[in-house]
């Protein structure tokens, strides 16, 4: 059965999407098969992947409508992983969900059907915690929580993590918090040190590490269709990624 694991924060810009996309691909380096989700209408991840989403004629809205199949709308990308992409129309699914009985268990009873042909797929959920992310949040086994070390990003956490833990008690109690994972991170400034400091403590949740730092380098890579494994794969912030992506092999065999 292939692993789920949700990656989701309610504020956008914190390297949620690059974070998918990224320890996607560092996976698939690592032999793993891949398939990456994308539940933001913006569809930023299908960008970054190099998939226009104005292209294509279905996506992850046709599958949680019932009107597709995840089979069908799963399309390859460059570098070594598949997709479900996004494109605006996922915008209407928030109100086709919310007059369906059971509506949080749609994407996983979509995923159930495609769990034998990856071993991993990572679930890229919108900047907000409606009801697409609990949809991600009750189909996954793991939830990772990017986590920008500015205060700013800070004061939303802990609505992210009530909702983390009213997904347990309500539809799945097997979620497993793999934790927060700073990026965006510059450890000369003592801002960036004390904020994660603080996240160490304050919440009942592990902070990964080492922190993803800060690089111009991954805001460039999206407009090449790409990530930065491929475009700077020697940088410090993509070896990163793939020593976290090492991790979470490591902790699947364990």
């Amino acid at each position: 059965m292939a692993r789920r694991i949700a990656v989701a924060s309610q504020k956008g810009g914190v390297g949620k999407t690059t974070t998918v996309a990224s320890i996607g691909v560092a996976l698939a380096e690592l032999g793993q098969r891949v398939l990456l989700v994308d539940l933001d209408p913006q569809a930023c991840l299908t960008f970054s992947m190099g998939i226009d989403p104005e292209d294509l004629p279905a996506s992850v809205h046709e599958v949680i409508s019932g009107v597709r199949s995840a089979s069908d709308v799963i399309v390859s990308t460059v570098e070594g992983v598949d997709l479900l992409p996004s494109t605006i129309a996922l915008a209407q699914s928030e109100s086709t969900l919310v007059g369906k009985s059971n509506a949080v268990f749609t994407l996983q009873r979509a995923l159930v059907m495609i769990d034998d042909d990856y071993d991993i797929v990572l679930l890229d959920c919108p900047p907000t915690l409606g009801i697409l992310t609990v949809n991600a949040l009750t189909a996954a086994h793991e939830v990772l929580v990017p986590l920008q070390c500015e205060t700013l990003a800070h004061r939303g956490v802990g609505q992210v993590v009530e909702t983390v833990a009213e997904v347990k008690r309500v539809s799945n109690p097997d979620l497993i918090v793999l934790g927060f994972l700073p990026t965006m991170f510059d450890g000369r400034t003592t801002h960036a040190q004390v904020v994660l400091a603080d996240i160490g403590t304050r919440y009942d949740m592990p902070v990964l590490t080492p922190p993803i730092p800060r690089s111009v380098r991954f805001a460039e890579a999206p407009a090449l269709g790409r990530t930065v494994l491929s475009t700077s794969p020697q940088l410090r912030g993509a070896e990163v990624y793939r020593a976290h992506a090492r991790q979470l092999v490591a902790r699947s065999i364990d």
